[in-house]
């Protein structure tokens, strides 16, 4: 039994580097993405069939998964209507209570909301005319607890949207919709990445959110451990974007992709350019791999990426900081840092903005069911307050390209120089100093109210 735990930590150590899991096998079955230069057709489909089993179809970009033997990989390469073919790529990132309030629009402002102007600290203190109305973010993560009602309005959460996505080539291959499951996470991730975005209730007490009046549509794309595949990540972005194409076309639609993987996959590449040419505008983290580099999908130039940045005050007032302290306004760069474990920039890589991702607490239950709060660090909880912010800049300029969003960002972010800051560790620790270069900040970090201020 012991043998197998370890086969089964080695495996797993495998994929999610990306690589073939029976890769020292003569000849494995494996899960592959397949993109082609032209449309699916029966003749295609026959053609490919003879080199494996074809599992799912995305008629939308063109491609296809497949179950195959890895030596058959070379020859569908070879395919005259193949443009890529590759390893299905690794991905990482109960009580029903009603709570009273339709939105945390007046709630309680954090440091964190405070750093990017949206708030101020106490209670009613929003600094923007803008919140989110009539704004759909569908957040690609682990989904929502069992509990999400007792921390979000129901009224936030697009219920008639929500799916859940599993499958992918490290587990059956086939890329499968789940009803259901995506209100039935265990991991907490997708609810902590969700309250920045909407706010949440703690204990009953109001916690604002970057655009509190959006509307959030929960895409289970991670499972229970909070990894995927690229193809059920491709699944999730495609069905986005036929919601945009289809009943919101109407509305302003931003994806945030709290996760990511050492390289791009030319699927979710290809969902990625198709839902941005139906007018989603898409957000990612930037990945938590310090100087190894950027993650994908965030380091993909169309994609607005977010490194995450810190603020010298934490923990200096207390453990009351993070919702009484209040940051220097006018913002000041001094007084915040990059974090040490925020990827950096590689050749061939682009990183737009830093936002918050130290010390962001939120909703985070390590016991199902139990309703409980946590600091969490990540570029993960970064990105979604650049989602937020994008929300608001769409609700003033409903039209708005992915384009235009990143550089109304760009070009109102607070340039950020490399450099040194003393940071204390936690509650009752010590001051360290941490550093950065260029390659770590993007255009520099996010301000809403400027970002704002950019839109004509």
């Amino acid at each position: 039994m012991k043998k197998i735990t370890v086969y089964l930590l080695i495996i797993t150590l495998i994929c999610m580097m990306g690589i073939p899991v029976f890769a020292g096998l003569s000849n494995p079955t494996i899960g592959i993405n397949v993109l082609l230069n032209q449309e699916v057709t029966k003749d295609i489909l026959s053609d490919l069939q003879s080199h494996g089993k074809v599992q799912n179809i995305i008629y939308e970009i063109n491609a296809v998964t497949m179950k195959i033997k890895s030596d058959e990989l070379i020859n569908i390469r070879s395919l005259p209507f193949v443009v890529s073919a590759n390893p299905d790529a690794a991905r990482n990132g109960a009580p029903i209570d009603t709570i009273s309030a339709e939105n945390m629009l007046d709630g309680a402002g954090t440091w964190n909301l405070d750093a990017i102007n949206v708030t101020e600290p106490g209670f009613n203190n929003r600094q923007v005319d803008y919140d989110g109305s009539g704004v759909y973010i569908a957040v690609l993560d682990t989904g929502l607890l069992d509990s999400w009602r007792q921390y979000f309005p129901e009224e936030r959460i697009a219920e008639e949207y929500a799916i859940s996505f599993g499958g992918g080539g490290g587990e059956t291959g086939t890329v499968s919709t789940q009803p259901n499951k995506w209100q039935h996470d265990q991991n907490s991730h997708g609810t902590h990445v969700t309250s920045t975005i909407l706010g949440y209730s703690m204990y009953g007490n109001p916690v604002n959110g970057v655009a509190p009046m959006a509307t959030i549509i929960p895409v289970k794309v991670l499972n229970q451990n909070g990894s995927g595949w690229s193809s059920v990540i491709a699944a999730g972005i495609t069905y986005v974007a036929d919601l945009k194409a289809g009943p919101l076309a109407d509305y302003p639609v931003i994806i945030n992709m709290s996760l990511g993987g050492p390289s791009l996959d030319a699927l979710e590449q290809a969902a990625i350019d198709y839902a941005i040419s139906k007018g989603v505008i898409i957000v990612a983290s930037a990945g938590n791999e310090g100087e190894a580099g950027m993650g994908y999908p965030g380091a993909y130039e169309p994609v607005i990426s977010v490194a995450a940045s810190g603020w010298t005050g934490e923990w200096v007032s207390g453990s009351s900081w993070w919702n009484a302290a209040d940051v220097t306004d006018p913002t000041d760069v001094t007084e915040f840092y990059i974090t040490d474990f925020s990827s950096r920039e590689h050749e061939g890589q682009d990183l737009d903005v830093a936002a918050p991702g130290s010390w962001i607490v939120g909703p985070y239950q390590v016991n199902s069911g139990q309703i409980s709060y946590y600091f969490l660090g990540g570029t993960s909880m970064a990105s979604p307050h650049v989602a937020g912010i994008v929300a608001l800049m769409a609700e003033k300029q409903p039209a708005m390209t992915a384009a235009e969003a990143e550089a109304y960002l760009e070009d109102s972010a607070i340039p950020m120089d490399a450099g040194t800051r003393s940071i204390l560790t936690g509650p009752g620790g010590v001051f360290y100093d941490i550093e950065w270069g260029t390659d770590a900040t993007g255009a520099g970090l996010v301000d809403a109210a400027a970002a704002l201020d950019m839109i004509p």
